[in-house]
């Protein structure tokens, strides 16, 4: 392999390729505005995982550069988020870290570890699990993570110590220390908050924490906000950007931080994909998830290489490179280098930024990851998915993030195995006058095909509700046994049959002959087919029952028993 042959496997190079020399201004102004946005992310962070602040500084500047030689998106853009951020602290708190050095050791080690799970899940094409994470789930989890990163900001906005977790007890906590609050912290919190909150209302195209940091800063310095109790950030080690492996001594922790790491990746790419296919969207172009895990896996690897921790997709800075019209991933390389230069160059005075605003930016952050018109919609449209989703928001707040997130997947799928499992069937028949069938219990007015029940099978037969299908069909049949000849079943629906059902089909089979009814299909796809001729119950039934449409079933059987063709029971005497 030659080494344009193996340039052409990036994609950065490939967009480079065709780069046109008006992009070049509009990729400078997106880069530059994105690090803009970043370096207030950048900064709070990683308090949320209680990590150093260079840790975020770093998983911003590298994560950027490691999508942009990896990642599809021409417009997507990655760093620090919430969700993760809260999913990694989780993670982090479960091993047991409380030393600041081990804390930032697991999270670059999980990093890495996010990074290979999603390069293998990408190379494996697993990118189909994003098809498991529902609307509902990821709602609920976004709302329930928000309430928590909310109230795990108390201790900035008052500072007052809170040692409680979960829901309630952080607010009683609270309550009880109520005259330890520090009013001048309070008032710096609300003041930050309330001019995030306008500024984002009156001035949308400026970033408003970016402005916010700005004046604390200002005001810190002029003011002297220290000496009236209010904390600060503090000094800043020095920061150099250079490859460092973790150390790693806790090789008996492995199998804790691979099952984080997955967690990690769970939430991070669950997240990352909606905001992949929204812009996606909007720029009417196509998402490969498989190249987007491998993108992600890039990302991560990177970030943890340099000292980061997990990132994902970003919704605000993908917003500003899109509102602004960057062309390629060359604007993610703006942005880093001028990320990198902002912290190398105006690090001394971040010294001053007061940790209430850091608390501020966070809440304002979360404020916005709550969508209550979106889990009202889930709320007419379908009552049991927005239980689901209730569900996924308490789970999370009550219980914690990591357990929540399984607690949501596991609900999600019990729910899909729920219905499955209980498959929906319908009646078919005719309209007085009319050819074609239709289902009876849509049309009151319609009448069943004298002789025959026609049943229609809404799902695959497998093995874990061939019996449930079994028990139904025969009920059925049984209800109508004098009126009864044939029982057909249209398998129009029906997309796959495996050995257990066709071993249910076979008991079915054998109960209507009994009663004196023949079992016959129609229309069933080659797969079926195939899997009821090997098991010989084709055979059985005869050839000449399996049909290739209902109509075709119906004209056979009024042909072989024309003395049934006036004998219609009206629809509403069924029973099914």
């Amino acid at each position: 392999m030659n080494l344009i042959t193996a340039l052409d496997q990036l994609p950065l190079w490939r967009q480079i390729k065709g780069y046109q020399p008006g992009w070049l201004r509009l990729d400078l102004a997106a880069g530059l505005s994105i690090a803009a946005v970043s370096l207030p992310s950048a900064i709070a962070y990683p308090a949320i995982a209680q990590l150093p602040i260079e840790t975020g500084l770093f998983a911003a500047v590298f994560a950027m550069i490691g999508y942009a030689l990896t990642g599809p998106s021409r417009q997507l853009m990655v760093g620090p988020d919430t969700a993760t951020c809260i999913m990694l602290a989780s993670v982090i708190g479960a091993l047991g870290a409380t030393v600041a050095e081990d804390r930032a050791l697991f999270a670059q080690s999980l990093a890495i570890l996010v990074g290979v799970v999603c390069l293998g899940a990408g190379l494996l094409r697993f990118g189909m699990v994003a098809n498991f994470l529902s609307r509902p789930m990821l709602v609920g989890f976004l709302i329930g993570i928000s309430i928590s990163l909310i109230i795990g900001q108390f201790t900035r906005l008052t500072g007052v110590p809170i040692e409680s977790r979960g829901l309630l007890r952080p607010i009683i906590e609270l309550l009880g220390k109520f005259e330890q609050v520090h009013i001048p912290t309070l008032i710096m919190a609300l003041s930050s908050l309330l001019f995030i909150r306008l500024a984002q209302r009156l001035l949308p195209g400026l970033p408003a924490p970016l402005l916010a940091i700005s004046l604390a800063i200002a005001a810190s310095a002029a003011f002297g906000l220290q000496e009236a109790g209010i904390a600060v950030l503090g000094q800043l080690p020095a920061v150099s950007f250079s490859i460092s492996l973790p150390a790693w001594h806790h090789l008996d922790l492995l199998p804790d931080l691979v099952g984080g790491a997955i967690a990690i990746t769970i939430v991070g790419f669950g997240s990352g994909i909606v905001t992949a296919r929204s812009f996606a969207m909007k720029s009417r172009v196509d998402v490969d998830a498989n190249r987007e895990l491998i993108g992600f896996g890039g990302a991560n690897i990177s970030s943890g290489l340099f000292g980061g921790f997990p990132v994902t997709a970003s919704d605000s800075r993908t917003a500003v490179n899109f509102a602004i019209g960057g062309k390629t991933q060359v604007a993610a390389l703006v942005a880093a280098g001028g990320l990198a230069a902002a912290i190398l160059f105006i690090g001394d005075l971040l010294a001053f930024l007061p940790t209430a605003t850091l608390g501020a930016i966070l809440i304002s952050a979360a404020i916005d990851l709550i969508d209550l018109k979106e889990l009202n919609a889930i709320r007419r449209i379908n009552q049991t998915e927005f239980a689901f989703a209730l569900v996924t928001v308490f789970g999370v707040v009550i219980v914690g993030v990591l357990q929540g997130v399984f607690l949501a997947i596991a609900v999600t799928l019990a729910q899909l195995l729920w219905t499955a499992s209980y498959p929906r069937t319908a009646l078919l028949g005719r309209l007085p006058g009319q050819t074609g069938l239709v289902k009876l219990h849509k049309h009151p007015e319609a009448v069943p095909v004298p002789g025959m029940v026609i049943v229609m099978v809404q799902s695959a037969i497998l093995f874990f509700n061939a019996d449930y299908l079994k028990q139904r069909l025969q009920k059925i049949a049984l209800a109508r046994r004098a009126e009864t000849s044939w029982f057909v079943i249209d398998a129009s629906a029906i997309n796959m049959l495996d050995s257990t059902a066709v071993a249910k089909l076979e008991e079915l089979r054998l109960i209507l002959a009994n009663a004196g009814i023949r079992l016959c299909f129609s229309e069933l796809n080659s797969q079926a087919r195939t899997a009821l001729r090997r098991a010989g119950l084709a055979d059985r039934l005869g050839q000449d029952m399996l049909f290739g449409s209902t109509e075709a079933a119906i004209d056979a059987f009024t042909t072989k028993t024309p003395a049934r063709r006036d004998q219609a029971v009206p629809a509403s005497d069924w029973k099914a």
